[in-house]
């Protein structure tokens, strides 16, 4: 029997202290390099953007892919990059965790125009506010003594 998934999720993870250092003329290059890194590892990448402090990604995980591992893989090499080719002097790193929302197939299209939207949407909501948006619709308890 073949294996059929459909394991669509929302990531998103920031920047270091959320320094406001992606610079958004340079974050394409950036973009490119982790739509690789996905192709490369068989998942399939519907929508990369972010803002100046974080990024938020929709894509189909391959099955043999763990989540947490494409994550630190993501991390590792794009801040590899960074690093090397100095896209953004001010960048210090990523932060050490993330956000991982399960998407339903059928919420696919609004959650591609959310992230590309992600601009105008964080002119009404801060980034805290945003992920505990996020929190409350997928009914995560999380501490607020930990920064967001």
């Amino acid at each position: 029997m073949n294996t059929y998934t459909q394991l669509l999720y929302h990531i998103i993870f920031g920047t270091k202290y959320r320094s406001p250092t992606l610079i958004k003329n340079d974050r394409v290059i950036l973009y490119k390099y982790i739509s690789g890194i996905l192709k490369n590892k068989k998942c399939h990448l519907y929508r990369i953007n972010g803002v100046d402090d974080h990024l938020h990604i929709l894509t189909h995980i391959h099955p043999t892919v763990p989540l947490s591992t494409l994550i630190k893989d993501v991390k590792l090499a794009s801040y590899s990059l960074i690093k090397h080719q100095n896209i953004f002097p001010d960048f210090k790193g990523w932060q050490k965790g993330y956000g991982a929302f399960t998407v339903h197939n059928k919420d696919k299209p609004r959650i591609i125009e959310y992230i590309k939207n992600q601009e105008s949407h964080h002119q009404k909501l801060t980034w805290k506010q945003e992920m505990i948006k996020l929190f409350d619709e997928h009914d995560i308890n999380y501490s607020s003594e930990f920064p967001l």
